[in-house]
């Protein structure tokens, strides 16, 4: 693990980081010139496209309304998405700025927080624990029908707990797996089994009480998504005023 299971992100979102002198040698080589429309349109609004590269699953988050008023507060602005689970050089691809987990984001990128901490926990319906009994340790997991998270390299995410120093990465046997976290989340409503879910999209579930969570203590939050971006480079004024609005809305809760 690169950093530990206390900071274990959403298998959704995790992905491999590119090597950092890789990463530097691109940065080097790759200068995108801005073009006249990208400097400012003749009322001094920002204008051009902006070109985002962004993880899976977040734009019912808050990323699709986020951008759509981004559009309508500038007209002239355009918005190009590319949603993909692995780790990419934005600059090396050609994009203004990319959007993952704070681990994953380059040291050398200017980030911008959008969410707060976030925390992985253990998830079902009150019947599906009715039925199977309600797990008092991580190791009871494991004889719990499991709704697996399947990686970007094929594998299936391990549900990474840790208290007081204990730590676990559990391979939860899978009655269903998938690399859709939505398929996931619905899987685990109907009943079908235990999931390992970001609290920050089952909020609403939660408090209605149609999932409850267990082993709480084990879950430990960890630093949330950030919007990045090059500092050495010239910074598009569309992006500059999309940092802008994100700085005024405020991260969201995790």
């Amino acid at each position: 693990m690169r950093r530990g299971f206390s900071t274990a992100p959403p298998a959704a979102w995790r992905s491999p980081t590119p090597d950092s002198a890789t990463w530097r040698v691109s940065a080097r080589r790759y200068r995108r010139s801005a073009s006249p429309e990208e400097i400012h349109s003749d009322t001094g609004e920002p204008a051009g496209t902006l070109r985002l590269n962004v993880p899976n699953h977040i734009g019912t988050l808050f990323l699709d309304q986020l951008l759509i008023d981004f559009m309508i507060r500038y007209p002239k602005m355009r918005v190009e998405t590319v949603s993909e689970a692995r780790m990419i050089d934005i600059v090396a691809e050609g994009y203004d700025a990319g959007i993952r987990l704070e681990e994953s984001v380059p040291q050398d990128m200017i980030a911008v927080p959008l969410t707060g901490e976030i925390r992985q926990l253990v998830t079902a319906t009150p019947d599906y624990f009715a039925r199977h009994g309600i797990p008092e340790t991580p190791d009871d997991l494991l004889s719990h029908q499991g709704i697996g998270m399947r990686m970007a390299h094929g594998g299936i995410y391990r549900w990474e707990l840790a208290r007081r120093g204990e730590t676990y990465a559990l391979a939860v046997p899978p009655r269903f797996a998938t690399s859709d976290l939505f398929a996931s989340i619905r899987a685990v409503k109907a009943g079908l089994g235990v999931g390992f879910l970001p609290e920050i999209y089952i909020q609403d579930e939660l408090k209605s009480g149609e999932l409850v969570s267990v082993l709480n203590d084990w879950a430990q939050p960890f630093a949330g998504l950030r919007l990045y971006y090059p500092g050495h480079r010239h910074v598009p004024p569309g992006l500059r005023a999309l940092v802008a609005m994100i700085r005024e809305r405020g991260i969201i809760p995790g």
